[in-house]
């Protein structure tokens, strides 16, 4: 695809070691945009960065456009658009984790690294064997802090896309999300092993929402996994013979799914 006055840009200079802001959907005009708040002290003051140079920058809704810095002020740094709609770095499909509450900061590494294999939203879930339990206010201070974490994942791994974390829920009300999506896999013993794994692995096709649902520290409750029986779009499976631990599930049903759907 051609810039503007015809010039065409190559993918390595458009590529991977450019810096990367993401902005909201009104902040974009048909051929400039407007970065605001935080991050224009960041491009000003911390990178030095002056006109002319080269920036990505990503809407909400996963618009991402190649820009060149052309004003930069106080309250808000203005870029050309040079290149739209160029190649996006999310899956072809929408992937949300369950995640059992787990201890101390556990949570944090948890959203971090799936969202750099590509999480569309992380559901923190309040399962029976959970020792961690959030009142309301605590929820809300680690909610913002989650998000920003979120936030930072993805402009590190030049998502196109920031992944929400969402509100911490309890399990019936998890299962009832995960009832809507297309698929869930419910990484936990299979006595079928990595067989089953591969078949349904081998099944799920660009476009549809998948669910994981990872317990907490100590597992599932036995009835928690009898409710999970009982859904058609919910399929148990292994994620090997060795009992990984919490925080080590999710990435390892992610990066499953990233080798099966990414292209």
């Amino acid at each position: 695809s051609s810039g503007r006055m015809g010039e065409h840009y190559s993918k390595k200079e458009l590529g991977k070691d450019m810096y990367q802001f993401f902005i909201e959907d009104e902040n974009a005009a048909e051929d400039f945009v407007t970065i605001e708040g935080s991050d224009v002290n960041h491009i000003k003051n911390v990178l030095r960065m002056k006109p002319g140079e080269k920036i990505r920058v990503c809407t909400r809704n996963g618009q991402n456009y190649f820009c060149s810095i052309s004003d930069i002020t106080e309250s808000f740094v203005r870029a050309d658009i040079l290149e739209k709609e160029a190649e996006s770095t999310e899956l072809p499909c929408r992937i949300y984790l369950f995640q059992g509450l787990p201890k101390n900061d556990k949570m944090e590494w948890i959203i971090q690294k799936t969202v750099e294999l590509g999480v569309y939203e992380v559901i923190p879930v309040a399962m029976k064997n959970c020792v961690v339990k959030l009142d309301e206010k605590k929820a809300a201070k680690k909610l913002q802090r989650w998000q920003a974490i979120a936030e930072s994942a993805a402009k590190q791994s030049k998502r196109t896309v920031i992944p929400t974390v969402k509100q911490p829920v309890t399990y019936k009300e998890a299962l009832k999300i995960a009832s809507e999506l297309d698929i869930t896999l419910v990484p936990y013993e299979n006595e079928r092993g990595m067989d089953a794994t591969r078949e349904i692995m081998g099944q799920l096709k660009a476009g549809q929402t998948i669910g994981v649902v990872v317990g907490p520290e100590g597992g599932f409750a036995p009835e928690e996994i009898a409710l999970v029986d009982e859904h058609a779009t919910m399929h148990r499976i292994s994620l090997g013979r060795r009992i990984l631990r919490t925080e080590t599930a999710g990435l390892a049903a992610l990066a499953m799914l990233v080798y099966n759907l990414d292209v």
